[in-house]
């Protein structure tokens, strides 16, 4: 039986389970279980679903998953005036995040705060909040906003691992917008490494499927409620290599565990201070190609180009994004010198460039 069918079903049955006044939180979780039996609503022959044994476990379920929507806010962002993340992100940014904290802390997704110069926090019941980055780690990709007023009774989400997710498990996803989150149902298709084309590389992502259009800082949840992935990306490839299927990529959780003390602490991470170039690769017929070179990277001083071949860094070489970003972020410090074999056009040539740090070339509000 199609999806789409079976989701109709599970919403007959959960109207009668829990009433229509809950029916957002009920459509989800029945949409959730009706293909995923063992968290408490049983698949009938015929692709229903009938009421478990214990209705209380289907109400709580219900109760975790309102709280979670409840927890995510929208995020409107104006970024400073001639800042180069403007050329790839556009100055006015809109997107979402997540309550982490009891006082207000949000997660959100990196890039829609880069060189901010306003953030402002949109709430369900549609207050319009100012607020302010706290951190930016450069590592996972992840930021932290706390809003400048209190933003009133919001349940912080609680967070989760996903390693214990399986492929194919329905998850939900939360947007911040006017008027309350919007959610909407998609499943786990992987988990696997991944490397952007902005010189940014995990070495565990979740991808899902189908993909949503809003994914921006969006918020993935598991059946229980739980926290497990901040929307990063739409993706053609969200399961096998080489194979097309549209779906978004999450940055999972679990990075921000290990270093959340201190990004509030120093507003960025140790491994936020490593070699940046300036550039926007893509991994092209077995080799690195440079796709963008930024305006004021060190790469463009040194004379690289978009259609360059990256073939090898320091003479080693190189035909992956991941291999060029790890030998890359080896080096101790971020100012350091990175000879890069390119070719250019019909010429093989060895180019010194200057990495910097790439938080200090952020362009930031003036007075701060």
């Amino acid at each position: 039986m199609p999806f789409e069918a079976s989701l109709s079903r599970a919403l007959a049955a959960c109207r009668r389970l829990v009433g229509a006044r809950r029916l957002r939180a009920a459509l989800l979780l029945c949409g959730v279980v009706s293909l995923l039996p063992a968290t408490g609503l049983a698949a009938q022959p015929g692709g229903g679903v009938r009421a478990p044994s214990d209705a209380a476990m289907a109400a709580a379920q219900v109760q975790a998953l309102e709280r979670a929507t409840n927890s995510v806010v929208g995020l409107r962002v104006i970024a400073t005036e001639g800042a180069t993340s403007t050329d790839s992100l556009g100055r006015v940014r809109g997107g979402s995040g997540v309550v982490i904290g009891p006082d207000g802390l949000i997660l959100t997704i990196g890039y829609l705060l880069l060189e901010a110069e306003t953030i402002e926090i949109v709430t369900s019941d549609d207050r319009v909040l100012p607020a302010r980055q706290v951190a930016y780690d450069l590592g996972s990709g992840f930021a932290l906003v706390r809003p400048l007023v209190p933003l009133g009774r919001i349940e912080p989400a609680p967070l989760a691992a996903a390693v214990d997710l399986k492929a194919g498990e329905p998850l939900m996803v939360a947007m911040g917008s006017n008027g309350g989150a919007r959610e909407v149902l998609t499943r786990l298709v992987t988990m696997h490494p991944f490397s952007g084309y902005w010189e940014y590389h995990i070495d565990s992502a979740i991808f899902t499927s189908p993909p949503v259009a809003s994914h921006s800082g969006a918020a993935l949840f598991n059946r229980r409620g739980e926290l497990v992935g901040i929307g990063s990306l739409f993706v053609m490839e969200a399961g096998a290599p080489g194979r097309t299927q549209p779906g978004n990529m999450f940055v999972p959780v679990e990075l921000l565990l290990p270093v959340l003390d201190e990004m509030e602490a120093t507003g960025r991470t140790r491994a936020s201070v490593r070699p940046w170039l300036g550039l926007s690769s893509a991994e092209r017929d077995g080799h690195v190609q440079i796709e963008r070179v930024d305006r004021l990277g060190p790469a463009l001083a040194a004379g690289l180009q978009p259609g360059d071949v990256v073939l090898a860094i320091d003479g080693v070489e190189i035909n992956t994004l991941e291999a060029f970003y790890k030998a890359l972020w080896q080096r101790p410090q971020a100012d350091a010198e990175v000879e890069l074999t390119v070719r250019q056009g019909p010429e093989v040539r060895n180019i010194t460039v200057h990495a910097v740090d790439r938080m200090r070339t952020l362009r930031k509000p003036e007075g701060i």
